[in-house]
């Protein structure tokens, strides 16, 4: 594993002084044990990383990639959600190329907590930036074989409100009603249930109108 970065020293410094190991077994076998974790609290963590910006300032754009490829390779899961919350920092700065993190990070040490975050933080602020992109990646994502990119495909609008392209996320959805996977069906009933908040209606008649699995059905009219 690559020499810890100078910019990111003081944060490991940070982590390690204040590991908890009781809380880190709890965190590592919540998430069946995949990950481990230096057993840091949200909100310790948070201050943790807080004073740590306002002692080190953020790092350049371009020094971006190789903090977020080294974090992502770390074994405690702290550092891939320090990553995602970094680089959202930085969103201003961001420029077309970052799609190659946001993939590369959906794609590596994949699951729900990181999918999840990265889809909200990182993706639906992207393709605000960047709109252009928004059609020709989601819908790539979308075909993908991968079910992480899939589940982004749809969720990446969770925070648009009104905003939300409802054909685009009815679109995305419809592609993948036929698929068994439980995080595909989870997340689409999710993505529905958010834009049911701005308009239910539309949410209904997609539903009646469109073979959707029990569970995404029951996710997507939970406040009905």
């Amino acid at each position: 594993m690559k020499k810890t970065p100078p910019y990111l020293q003081p944060l490991q410094e940070l982590f390690e002084e204040n590991a908890n190991k009781a809380i880190a077994e709890g965190q590592s076998a919540y998430m069946r044990n995949m990950f481990s974790y230096y057993g840091l609290k949200t909100p310790e963590r948070r201050m943790i990383f807080k004073e740590f910006i306002i002692a080190q300032s953020l790092p350049s754009y371009e020094a971006l990639p190789a903090l977020i490829k080294w974090m992502w390779q770390q074994p405690q899961r702290e550092w891939q959600y320090i990553a995602i919350e970094l680089a959202a920092k930085m969103k201003k700065q961001w420029k077309e190329d970052f799609l190659e993190l946001i993939e590369h990070c959906i794609t590596t040490k994949s699951w729900w907590d990181s999918v999840d975050a990265i889809a909200t933080e990182w993706a639906g602020n992207y393709f605000v930036l960047f709109p252009k992109q928004t059609q020709k990646v989601t819908a790539r994502w979308n075909k993908s074989n991968n079910m992480w990119l899939q589940r982004v495909s749809m969720i990446f609008q969770l925070q648009y409100k009104l905003k939300t392209d409802e054909h685009l996320l009815f679109k995305h959805c419809k592609a993948l009603t036929d698929s068994k996977e439980f995080f595909i069906q989870k997340g689409m009933g999710w993505a529905l249930r958010q834009y049911a908040r701005h308009n239910m209606k539309a949410v209904q008649k997609f539903v009646e109108e469109t073979k959707v699995s029990n569970l995404t059905k029951r996710e997507a009219l939970k406040h009905a």
